[in-house]
């Protein structure tokens, strides 16, 4: 078995011992930037199916190359004039981060005559510099979100203040967490998605309340 394989049969176990202590099916989203197609191809040979990338050049490069079962995650920041060509090849974006960019992406979804699935990504720790709703933002302007007929809105996601260990993220999550049950109260709809967890924190993210979880270097190792 080689390294990667390993790591990732090690971080599976985790994902399902935490999986199973939350009571909730967890999926496992293996980040896969920075790495080629060949390296990304070990781990389809393991039965994993969803990919996520951070940008579309990288995107352009390998999702034609690699098997057509894989789905693609896009999870790095959406810039506006990339929309209709992340569309194409994404059929699920994590980061939906502002009513003017969900008007723009389910203009262009129209377009093209696709449906994506995607998470509204929330500036949990209303940091200066990241981008994202704030809690207050996406609470006011969900139901103008939820009338746009192009997207399926999953949830929510959020990328947590760095903090000194693992157990700094829990907060923030039990914060993203309070927020997406208090949207389905006030909306009456049901958004089954919270994607939060990464490489270093996974296991927590799904204690509070996680559905998909974003892993790259605890599978690849050091990014090139």
């Amino acid at each position: 078995m080689s390294a990667i394989a390993g790591n990732l049969f090690r971080v599976r176990e985790l994902v399902s011992r935490a999986a199973v202590r939350s009571g909730r099916e967890v999926d496992l989203l293996v980040v896969s930037k920075t790495w080629g197609a060949e390296v990304i191809k070990e781990v389809t040979e393991c039965d994993q199916l969803l990919f996520g990338e951070n940008r579309l050049q990288e995107g352009e490069e390998k999702i034609p190359v690699l098997p057509d079962a894989l789905e693609w995650h896009f999870i790095g920041t959406l810039q506006r004039n990339k929309v209709r060509k992340v569309l194409q090849l994404f059929p699920v974006i994590h980061s939906i981060s502002s009513l003017k960019l969900a008007v723009h992406t389910n203009r262009i979804a129209g377009e093209l005559g696709l449906h994506p699935k995607v998470y509204l990504e929330v500036n949990i720790g209303e940091e200066e510099g990241k981008h994202g709703f704030t809690a207050g933002d996406v609470t006011a302007q969900m139901e103008e979100i939820l009338a746009m007929s192009n997207l399926s809105v999953e949830g929510l996601m959020c990328i947590p203040p760095k903090g000194d260990s693992p157990e700094d993220s829990r907060p923030w999550f039990v914060k993203l967490r309070q927020l997406q049950e208090e949207l389905e109260r006030q909306t009456g709809r049901n958004f089954p998605g919270l994607s939060m967890g990464m490489s270093g924190d996974f296991e927590i993210a799904i204690e509070e309340g996680s559905t998909i979880v974003r892993v790259g270097s605890a599978i690849f190792g050091p990014r090139p």
